[in-house]
């Protein structure tokens, strides 16, 4: 089984120091790569360079790079990657992108991922690519018929394996992976994990997504929603169980969202047993 973080860069007017720490703090676990996103748009994805190149050049993990088709023409494309690869990152994460505000389409070459996926498998077969998965359906998708061909369709055009998208219901997942499976989708799957640590963002993020909130998730933020330290403390051991019930469902990665807070990740991680720090730095 794998093991990642995702981060996100600064703001660009923001120093890189505190990512350069928490970077810090998260090789002590030893990933087998770490994930760097940027803004809806492409807003920030100098700052993802600069993550994705410091992470390259500290030897100490893979850089994935996440990549959309907002905005972008095949030219851009083009010199994004070959900027990528002079800098040592080539693994990708291939996606669509949210639009912003006001947009109807990507206003870009490519309107799909799986378009991208098949543009860097022909053009940049140094890449290492994954696409998006999502066990509950894209919120965009009319059904999961259509969701699971078009996953289907990142695969055939060259994607390598699957990264997913946030999901508390791991009996969803399972039921997801069975009918990817019957349609022929046999890529390795990465299992995204966000830890449930404060109220308001986890009820953010995980319904802007289209996810859904599992019954014992709803207690946790209906007994604990006013108490910000009860309310860590359970969430913390309700992502510990995730974790074991991921790992039971027989995941091929775990691929978990830092929300570049690595003293909370740190006590997750270190109260599940899941991972053995290589040094005591982060304990």
């Amino acid at each position: 089984m794998s093991f990642s973080f995702e981060v996100f860069p600064p703001k660009a007017d923001k120093p890189l120091d505190n990512l350069l720490d928490t970077l810090e703090h998260l090789y002590v676990f030893n990933p087998d790569f770490i994930s760097c996103t940027y803004g809806a748009g492409g807003t920030n994805a100098g700052r993802n360079v600069e993550v994705c190149s410091a992470i390259a050049k500290s030897g100490r993990t893979i850089p994935v790079t996440h990549f959309t088709c907002i905005g972008n023409s095949r030219e851009d494309i083009r010199k994004s990657l070959h900027t990528y690869l002079d800098k040592g990152v080539n693994h990708i994460l291939a996606l669509r992108g949210d639009f912003p505000e006001g947009w109807q389409g990507t206003r870009g070459d490519f309107n799909y991922a799986n378009e991208l996926v098949e543009f860097i498998k022909k053009n940049f077969p140094e890449f290492c690519i994954a696409a998006a998965g999502d066990p509950e359906k894209h919120f965009q998708a009319d059904s999961f018929e259509e969701d699971i061909a078009h996953l289907r369709v990142k695969q055939d055009a060259g994607a390598d394996y699957i990264m997913t998208q946030l999901c508390h219901d791991v009996e969803q997942y399972k039921w997801w992976v069975d009918k990817i499976r019957k349609a022929g989708v046999s890529l390795p799957i990465d299992v995204g994990l966000m830890p449930v640590l404060s109220k308001d963002p986890i009820i953010r993020m995980t319904v802007s997504n289209g996810s859904s909130i599992p019954r014992e998730l709803a207690e946790i933020i209906a007994r604990y929603g006013d108490n910000p330290e009860d309310f860590k403390k359970a969430g913390k051991e309700y992502t510990i169980k995730q974790i074991y019930s991921f790992i039971n469902a027989g995941i091929n990665g775990l691929h978990i969202y830092s929300l570049n807070r690595w003293k909370d990740v740190t006590d997750i991680l270190n109260e599940s047993g899941i991972r053995n720090l290589n040094t005591s730095a982060a304990r």
